[in-house]
């Protein structure tokens, strides 16, 4: 048994989508999050900077002895897992192989679609996950770069969002793929609009398979926190205090939580 806390981050509000996966497989996890509002997007971003960024979010989670920490951001898990994982020594869970994993056992023709942050797309690791996970496939991706500000407005049903999904996907149901890996945490707010346009695709939700590697891992190590009934003292911090936070719990959770603004300056 492992009472610490899960710490859990993202470049904004997204990674909320791989939180309240958690909450369901984990009840009885503590989870710390960190979003960096002041800073998003991050898909827009040099690798670099993405990683210097990192960085400090994972020193601020250390702080709080965290047991292992999730990168709800695909583009810091495509860009700067390596580094931090040769600098850090705790389990890190990433959000690109488990979506690689479940796109292995859905697909049928072996065309597969993926979206994502532009630093996302333009990294290649989704692709060359894909083509080593699943042989012959063809893997097809796509950069949708205005799926995060329209997440992070709360845009998630409307004219302006289907039209913008309309255009960014067209491409990919050319090339017939069966099934879409949605690579962005912010991308599940707009799932019900993307599935209106893509039809029989099957997609691909990373936040619910990253979820479920990290209940695999915490099983597999035997480090959970089988105290039943002391998980729920989640805490939930920002570099920016944003109204948006709110919204966007009560949309993925159901429930309204509290943030509290930090400065990650002093975690260099």
């Amino acid at each position: 048994m492992d009472s610490r806390p899960i710490g859990v981050f993202d470049s904004g509000i997204g990674g909320l989508t791989v939180i309240g996966e958690i909450m369901k497989l984990l009840p009885d996890e503590e989870l710390i999050y960190f979003g960096d509002t002041a800073r998003v997007p991050y898909g827009s971003k040099s690798a670099e900077t993405v990683t210097k960024f990192s960085r400090q979010i994972f020193n601020f989670l250390l702080s709080y002895n965290v047991k292992v920490i999730v990168i709800a951001c695909s583009t810091a898990s495509s860009n700067s897992y390596d580094s931090l994982q040769s600098e850090f020594d705790i389990p890190i869970i990433e959000v690109l192989s488990p979506g690689v994993e479940d796109a292995a056992h859905v697909t049928r023709n072996k065309i597969v679609g993926v979206i994502g942050t532009e630093a996302t797309i333009r990294s290649g690791k989704y692709v060359k996950l894909l083509e080593e996970r699943i042989p012959g496939v063809r893997a097809f991706a796509k950069a949708c770069p205005l799926f995060v500000p329209l997440a992070e407005e709360g845009w998630t049903q409307n004219t302006v969002t289907r039209i913008t999904a309309e255009i960014y996907l067209q491409e990919l149901l050319d090339k017939e793929i069966d099934s879409l890996i949605l690579g962005c945490t912010h991308y599940p707010l707009l799932v019900d609009c993307i599935r209106d346009v893509i039809g029989p695709v099957k997609i691909i939700n990373a936040a619910e398979s990253t979820a479920r590697k990290l209940k695999a891992y915490l099983i597999k190590q035997d480090i959970q926190n089988k105290a039943h009934k002391l998980g729920g003292g989640h805490r939930f911090f920002v570099s920016d205090n944003t109204d948006k936070f709110r919204r966007i719990c009560n949309l993925v959770m159901r429930q309204t939580y509290e943030a509290q603004k930090i400065d990650l300056e002093k975690y260099l």
